[in-house]
This record gives structure tokens, C-alpha cells and sequence, in this order.
């Protein structure tokens, strides 16, 4: 039997990252004797360009949900009149469709984003407090609801002649969407291990603005409820502004944490200065019966064609998404695989190189495929083994 992986390069550095993390699944094919049908599809603002009416390939969608696992690269293109990215006719931005297309498509109502500090990797917060914390005090689970809030497509133009004038993004909180999201929280806490680093306490915490805003006091509501279910694990929530502070401050509070669609989109990139930068951050999408995998980076445009972006969070995203699925499917072999693509990935880190230039600078910097090549190296040691 061989699963079947769809692979959604997208747009600059995405393709890029892309081929590294393609690679590493063809090396834990050959290797451990799991079997992958590799699928690439296009998509993305370059797509649009190049064809004008769909930013992915006509049948895409059926081509997704037939898959046993998505990887998603990153999407975005500026635009070629230089006013902000490639948009297509009907407003959304040109790769809406394997992005937010596929979350809402395929209920993928969890963005589970981990959050942890590898030994070798400094955070990205300077000044003269930049070598007190020790990696071991930032590893928290950031969980996203997925598939509405400010996402939700629901607004438009109000015009005044042939000016717009009034612009509305509708916010939709749903009693359904919220309980799935906040218990897939729940489940993912009482599962981790270690608990928040401060104190090994196992915490959920609620991002809200539920002084004044009615969706988050209904989702504060909900989370309540659902805690209720788990009464070993301590819950609570956090003014979302006052959140900020606190995260870059007490990182080792947190163990995991739940929030709105547009709350946790910000939060989470903000988090990722606390793991080294965008370039080590990983976005889980999941679902029921699928998931997408994917680095949270971006597309990079200045970065494109220079074999400079760092691979890392895209081969980390592969390992996210090869333990789900041997989760899914019973399989051993693609949890262990998992397991060893992130052991690798922290040795190359504590080796100190090669790196790339987000982590050592651009005068020690390697370039992404060499760093690739090095984290292969070492998952073939340890596959052999």
C-alpha cells in the first residue's frame, strides 16, 4: 500500500522548501520501506499569472481529498502593478484556494503550532537579557480555530459613486466550531508530557478580548464548558494585549493555548521569535479525517531563487505530518520516521552548522540545499539503525 502525499509547493521560497522536505520523504521511503505516491500540484499567485483564472490546476480540490496527507510549501506573489500581492477576480488574494480553501473544504479546524526553543537556536528578542533562557523554558502548543472568525468570507464594499467608502470583515463565532477547537486543546494538553515549564503544571489558556468584544466572550463561555471535561488540567484565559506581553516575558507559563482565528494568526507569528524565527516555526492544519502540514513562513519574494531560506520548519512540518499520520494509520514506521526527522533536525542545530543565514548570519550562512543535504545525512544514520 503506498499513501498517497500531495504536495503544494506555491509560490517563492515555498517551492524551495518544498524540494528539501520532498527529499526527506523520499529518503524515509527508500530506507524504511514505506511506500509514498508523491503528488505535486501547482498553485499560488505565479500560478494565476501564468493561466489568469484559477490560482491551482481545475481539479485540485478532488486531487486534495483523495489525499492521505497535505504539504503545503507557502503561497503569495506581489502583485505586477506593485499594490500588495496578486489578487484574483473575486477579491481573495491569488492562493486562497489551497490555503484557506483547503481548511474550510476539509474541516481542518485545529492550526496547532508548536512553539519550542531547540538547543543551538537563540530567540529572536535582543538586548542585554538574550542568553538567560534556556531552550527548555519555551515549549508550548499555540491552537488556532481554523476555518471561520475573521476568515470566514462573510463582508464587502460599501460605495459612494465609484469610490469605496465603508469596508466590513463580518467575525463569525459558532458554538460548534469553537467546542471542537477548544477540546482538540484539551486532548492535545492532556497528552503532552512534560506540562508548562515553570511549574509542570498542565495549563490551557484561553486568548480573548472578552472585556469588550461578544465573540470572545461567547468562545470564553464554550471554553468553560469543555473544561469542565478535564478537570486534572488547569484552564484560564488571558486579555489577548495582555497576552503579548506576558508570552515574551514568561514564555515558561505557557503550556498550551487557544484562541479565535485572527487572534491566534497574529499570536502565533509573534511566538515564533521566541523558537528562533519563522524559519523554525511549523503550522499543523487538522481535521477529523485530514490534515495539512505546512512552514509558517511565508513565500519570501525577496528571498526566492537564492537558495538562502531555511528549510527547517518545512522538514519539521513533514515530521508534524508523517506522526499523524501514522497515528491516523496505526503505522509504526511513520512515527518512528517522524521522530527521526526531528532528532536529526536538532543535531544539525546543536552541530552549529550548516545553517542558514536567520540563524548564524549571512557572513556563516549555508545555503538551504546544504542544510537539507546535512539533516539527510544524519536521518540516514539513524533510519539504518
Amino acid at each position: 500500500m503506498a499513501y498517497r502525499v500531495v504536495l503544494l509547493p506555491g509560490d517563492g521560497i515555498g517551492i524551495e522548501v518544498m524540494a528539501e522536505g520532498r527529499a526527506v520523504l523520499e529518503d524515509v521511503a527508500r530506507l524504511t520501506g514505506v511506500s509514498f505516491e508523491l503528488e505535486e500540484i501547482p498553485c499560488g499567485g505565479q500560478y494565476y499569472l501564468k493561466h489568469g483564472s484559477r490560482d491551482w490546476p481545475e481539479g485540485s480540490e478532488e486531487r486534495c481529498g483523495k489525499a492521505d496527507l497535505m504539504l503545503l510549501g507557502a503561497v503569495g506573489w506581489p502583485s505586477p502593478t506593485g499594490k500588495g500581492p496578486v489578487l484574483m477576480g473575486d477579491g481573495h488574494m491569488a492562493g486562497y484556494s489551497p490555503v484557506i480553501g483547503n481548511r474550510i473544504r476539509f474541516e481542518l479546524y485545529a492550526n496547532a503550532r508548536p512553539v519550542k526553543l531547540w538547543p543551538g537556536v537563540r530567540h529572536r528578542i535582543h538586548g542585554h537579557h538574550q542568553q538567560v533562557w534556556q531552550p527548555e523554558k519555551v515549549d508550548m502548543l499555540m491552537v488556532r480555530e481554523n476555518t471561520e472568525g475573521l476568515y470566514s468570507g462573510l463582508g464587502g464594499f460599501l460605495y459612494a459613486g465609484t469610490k469605496k467608502n465603508i469596508a466590513t470583515d463580518l467575525r463569525i463565532i459558532t458554538r460548534a466550531a469553537s467546542e471542537r477547537v477548544i477540546r482538540y486543546a484539551f486532548e492535545a494538553c492532556r497528552l503532552r508530557k512534560r506540562g508548562a515549564p515553570k511549574d509542570g503544571k498542565k495549563r490551557v489558556t484561553c486568548i480573548v478580548k472578552d472585556n469588550v468584544l461578544k465573540g470572545c466572550q461567547f468562545f470564553s463561555r464554550v471554553f468553560f464548558e469543555v473544561a469542565k471535561g478535564y478537570p486534572e488540567i488547569e484552564p484560564e484565559t488571558a486579555i489577548v494585549d495582555a497576552f503579548t506581553q506576558w508570552l515574551i516575558g514568561q514564555p515558561e507559563y505557557y503550556d498550551v493555548c487557544v484562541t479565535t482565528n485572527m487572534f491566534g494568526d497574529i499570536v502565533t507569528d509573534l511566538a515564533s521569535t521566541l523558537q528562533g524565527g519563522m524559519g523554525m516555526a511549523v503550522g499543523c492544519n487538522i481535521g477529523d479525517r485530514r490534515a495539512m502540514f505546512e512552514p509558517i513562513h511565508g513565500s519570501a519574494p525577496k528571498h526566492s531563487g537564492k537558495n538562502k531560506a531555511n528549510p527547517m520548519a518545512m522538514i519539521l512540518a513533514v515530521a508534524e505530518g508523517l506522526r499523524w499520520l501514522g497515528g491516523k494509520k496505526a503505522d509504526p514506521k511513520l512515527m518512528g520516521a517522524g521522530d527521526a526527522i526531528e532528532a536529526s533536525v536538532a543535531a544539525v542545530l546543536a552541530a552549529g552548522a550548516p545553517l542558514t543565514y536567520d540563524l548564524v548570519g549571512e557572513d556563516k550562512a549555508a545555503k538551504a540545499t546544504e542544510v537539507g543535504a546535512a539533516i539527510r545525512a544524519d536521518l540516514a544514520k539513524r533510519l539504518k539503525r
